[in-house]
């Protein structure tokens, strides 16, 4: 029991010594947006960093644009009274200055940010500048140029961040063949979808690929299973729905049954020969698995996965193994051919019988997806636990000299879904949860919520009953997907159908019925889009100028979310964006006021932002 114990925390430590390094990889992303945000992005940020890297470049001309570049460190205020923006770059440059040394050291680093604001050039973005503590700079922009860009919303639509354009790949879901989809895809499923959505939005031409399990040993043990239960399966195929269920009678099989096991791996054998027989056998199973997966998948509204599992890797990987060992990355051990990454222990790259595995697998899919596909990055969304394999692949496929100095290939680590007990989520019987009926679950219990809504005395949700179908997939599903991204990708979530579907929190429901009330304030005023395109919104109110700045950060935190990969970013967003909108709403009458059509703006750009935002993350709202 001890022992069991010291395991235990070994495990949570390495975990944790996990998440942390994984933090730390975050922080560093999100430091570097930061750092680039005085590129030509478009972003309200960018623009005002681009300004201030043409001051610090005015006031220390004898230093390089690298220095400038590292040094420029630009963030949104966290209260309106310090301003928008603030400047942090000042600390920084009077380090540099005073260990340079010399007559003209600054006193302290106040004095740098008065001699940067000294250098501001002339601009209509900025109105007003302050220094505070040790040398932030305040920054107040000029809100009849954030009235202007806020309206442009209006007409074009909101903008993306203007980055280079990339290939990106990016590797999600992953079931295993003959397996159902269980609640451990849906993390991997939902973010990577997700992540694909915003690179799509911001311009990039993107893969979703599906590394489907559809190779390896347990298949010699579920085509002799095939062949013996079902003998004639190929003129009358089974109607295996129950995966799970029959891959559990071949496993008992094989695990009881000596000579059945003895077959089964020899079934292996002949079907990584290339056996006609065992391959139809294999393509049944696949193709049963397919249209288990396909109803996940639509409920998830999951388009445009391109399967490419281990097994089309397979003649490829005699190629890679030959070219790591005629650049002398292998080393022989015990009769295997394995390769050092930088960890206690390699990956096997050849097994001593001549067969691969998935470290093989793997190295031949980076090579494929950077060589051949050109991928400028290559995204991997599996659970924290695969963290140190993907660190020795991507290691190995940079000693074989696949990358290019600018290929980027990141593993996205997510924790796991947990029951009310707070373990690992299962059902009352201690089974793995199946997907799909986690789902339709979620369905159900949205149709129960609206019905009850409907039945209460004076409820003005009234529906057909088409429509109540549709609005309770809506919410159930999107309920789902919003309860999982709404959390930090690397934490365990507690999954509660009660919490998520609580529609005062900070669930779906609530940004969809806030999304449905913003849409309503301008049928209610009665006035048109056209009659509006001229107009610029109110910023007079406190309440209105800073939603209107809040609105106009989104392509910030697209951008935010692309660098760190981190979908909470886009869901803090939109659910600050309903919170924002209730408090101007509370506070600024709307419909009959005197400023009716600068605030119908504001309402109008809020829903164009909020539809996009949720779109985004696999939300559809009901209008």
């Amino acid at each position: 029991k001890t022992r069991a114990m010291a395991d235990d925390l070994a495990k949570l430590a390495a975990r944790q010594e996990d998440q942390l390094k994984e933090l730390d990889r975050m922080q560093t992303a999100l430091d570097s947006v930061k750092r680039k945000a005085a590129g030509a992005t478009g972003t309200v940020i960018g623009q005002v960093a681009a300004i201030f890297e043409l001051a610090i470049a005015a006031a220390y001309p004898a230093t390089t644009p690298e220095q400038r570049k590292k040094w420029l460190m630009i963030s949104a205020t966290s209260n309106p009274k310090f301003g928008d923006y603030q400047c942090n770059s000042a600390m920084a440059i009077h380090k540099f200055l005073k260990d340079q040394g010399g007559d003209n050291v600054p006193k302290a680093p106040r004095d740098c940010s008065t001699k940067i604001i000294e250098n501001l050039p002339q601009t209509d973005i900025i109105v007003k500048t302050e220094i505070a503590g040790p040398g932030f700079i305040n920054v107040y922009l000029n809100p009849q140029w954030i009235a202007c860009k806020y309206a442009k919303i209006l007409k074009t639509g909101p903008a993306a961040p203007a980055v280079p354009r990339q290939t990106v790949i990016v590797d999600l879901s992953s079931p295993n063949i003959a397996k159902e989809m269980h609640v451990g895809h849906l993390r991997s499923t939902i973010i990577g979808e997700t992540l694909c959505r915003v690179f799509e939005f911001c311009g990039h031409k993107v893969h979703r690929v599906n590394h489907v399990g559809d190779w390896g040993t347990q298949f010699g043990m579920l085509i002799n299973h095939l062949k013996t239960a079902y003998p004639a399966f190929l003129e009358s195929p089974p109607n295996i729905s129950d995966l799970t269920g029959f891959y559990k009678e071949a496993k008992k099989r094989f695990d009881e049954d000596e000579a059945f096991k003895k077959a089964s791996q020899e079934s292996v054998v002949t079907l990584q020969a290339g056996d006609e027989y065992s391959l139809k056998c294999w393509q049944i199973l696949c193709d049963i698995s397919r249209e288990q997966f396909k109803l996940v998948y639509d409920r998830l509204e999951v388009h445009g996965l391109v399967e490419k599992g281990e097994s089309f890797y397979n003649s490829r990987m005699p190629g890679v193994v030959a070219e790591l060992k005629s650049k002398s990355l292998l080393e022989h051990s015990d009769g295997a051919m394995i390769m050092q990454c930088g960890k206690q222990f390699p990956l096997m790259v050849q097994k001593s019988d001549g067969g691969y595995g998935y470290d093989t697998t793997d190295l031949t899919a980076v090579k494929y997806r950077v060589v051949e596909e050109e991928a400028d990055r290559v995204v991997y969304v599996t659970d924290s636990g695969q963290g140190e394999h993907f660190e020795m692949i991507f290691d190995g496929a940079r000693q074989a000299g696949w990358l290019k100095p600018t290929t980027r290939l990141d593993h996205v680590p997510f924790g796991l879904v947990l029951g009310d007990d707070k373990k690992k989520f299962k059902t009352r019987s201690g089974e793995v949860t199946k997907l799909v009926d986690l789902l339709d679950e979620a369905v159900n219990r949205s149709r129960q919520q609206l019905r009850e809504r409907m039945g209460t005395e004076g409820s003005t949700t009234q529906m057909t009953e088409a429509d109540l179908e549709e609005a309770a997939s809506k919410i159930g599903y999107g309920c789902v997907k919003y309860a999982d991204l709404r959390q930090h990708r690397i934490s365990d979530y507690q999954f509660s159908y009660d919490k998520m579907l609580d529609p005062k929190g900070n669930t779906a429901v609530y940004l969809m019925y806030s999304y449905a009330r913003i849409k309503s304030i301008s049928v209610k005023a009665g006035v048109s889009l056209a009659e509006l395109e001229s107009t610029l919104p109110s910023v007079d109110h406190p309440k209105e100028y800073q939603l209107v700045l809040h609105v106009l950060k989104f392509p910030e935190v697209l951008e935010r979310t692309m660098e760190g990969l981190l979908p909470h970013l886009m869901c803090e967003f939109v659910y600050e964006t309903a919170e924002k909108f209730n408090d101007f709403y509370r506070d600024c009458k709307v419909v009959g006021d005197p400023n009716q059509n600068g605030r119908l703006v504001i309402c109008e750009v809020v829903a164009v932002v909020m539809h996009t935002a949720m779109h985004l993350l696999g939300i559809t709202p009901i209008e």
